[in-house]
This record gives structure tokens, sequence and C-alpha cells, in this order.
């Protein structure tokens, strides 16, 4: 089962508890909530909200706010009074480059704490640089892919898929390449997802070889 990912907390919660977790490959993909930031720029989250889309700071406050509460809820401590805002193309680079490594869940969710809850800057190259070090990537190998076009193309490639399926906003989820999850959800959605997506993908292969027993006897490729 490939799955098109942009991280929700819950989705981890559900996936641990289903007894087929290990036969679920997860896929990430790039994606860009607002291309057009400045790499070289950076921004508080508020002045984010007042500068590149005009809300006010006490509406911002309300809406990150509510955020928080949703994190809170899903065991995520948000702390955007630290968060810094600037064009992240580069982190997705490091992204592909640790997928090389066999690590991307791992620099996924470094990123994740440096960005959310460290206040650390994502789109810098020392930034990544420490972090790939710190997963056990070779620095030089990283500094050379961040100070070059390489996986410029795969990023960009991610971005193009993302935007043929419609994709305006993260989270977003593609369960099999055929069902769309859009929007933070309860661990008990995903769940329900996640077993009718298998027990579909099963059948499905079940009626192809035609024999019931198929997948008892040889294991299921999902």
């Amino acid at each position: 089962m490939s799955l098109l990912l942009y991280r929700e907390n819950n989705f981890e919660k559900a996936l641990e508890k289903l007894p087929f977790k290990d036969e679920i490959e997860v896929e990430w993909k790039s994606f860009q909530l607002d291309p057009t930031l400045n790499p070289d720029e950076t921004k508080t989250t508020f002045e984010y909200f007042k500068e590149k889309k005009g809300v006010p700071e006490a509406q911002a406050k309300q809406m990150v706010e509510q955020v928080s509460q949703m994190g809170n809820t899903a065991g995520i401590r948000f702390n955007f009074d630290k968060a810094i805002i600037t064009n992240t193309f580069s982190a997705h680079k490091i992204l592909h480059l640790a997928k090389k490594y066999k690590k991307t869940n791992e620099m996924e969710e470094a990123l994740f704490i440096a960005h959310f809850i460290e206040g650390k800057n994502v789109g810098g190259i020392n930034t990544l640089v420490e972090i790939a070090g710190s997963l056990g990537i070779d620095t030089d190998e990283a500094r050379k892919v961040l100070t070059s076009e390489e996986f410029d193309d795969e990023v960009k490639q991610d971005f193009s898929e993302a935007k043929s399926h419609g994709i305006s906003g993260v989270p977003f989820f593609i369960l099999n390449g055929k069902y769309a999850v859009s929007g933070a959800q309860p661990a008990e959605f995903f769940a329900g997802a996640l077993q009718q997506t298998y027990d579909e993908t099963v059948s499905t292969l079940k009626n192809l070889s035609g024999d019931d027993n198929s997948c008892e006897t040889d294991g299921c490729s999902i």
C-alpha cells in the first residue's frame, strides 16, 4: 500500500494499532504551502500572517491557538511563538537525500521538531546539514546537495504530482493511489480508512489469483 502523506500524528497512532501495519509502505512527498517566500528571508508566524496573508495579529493568534489545541489533542506541542517562516525548498531536498539513506521518517520527524518546537530555520543550509549529521547522513554530501541542483527535479516532480491531485493544503493523504483524505482527522477515522483500503486490496488480489487462500500461504503485497 503506497501512501502520499503529509505529517499527521493521528495517522501514526492509528497505524500503530493495526495488525497489518508492517505491510503498509509510507511514502513522504514534498509540498509547499507558499513557494513564493524568499529563501533568504525569515518571518515570525505573526509577521507572515500580517504581511503575506493580510490577517490582523489578533485574528492570527486566535488561528494559531486553535491549531495548538488540535496539536495538544494529538500529542504535539507546537511552539508558534518561536517558529521561523521561510521558503522550505531546501528542506524538501534534504528529505530526498534522506530517502537515499532510508531515513525519510527520521528526517521528517527531525524537521518537524526543528521547525514547530525548537524554532530553528529549516530553510537554512547550516541547520539542515546539522540535522542530516545527527541522523548519520554524511554532512559533506548534505551540503553538496543543498548548494547544487541535486534533487531539484525530484522535489518539483512532487509539487507537480500534488497539483495533479488538486492538493492545496496539508495534511493530505492518498491511500493506495485511490482514496484521498484531506485535513486533520481523528485516529479512529484513519484506522477505518486504512482497514477498508487493506480489505479491498486483499479481496482484489484474491480475485485476481482465483485462490482464496493465496494471501494466507504466500503473503500479500500491498
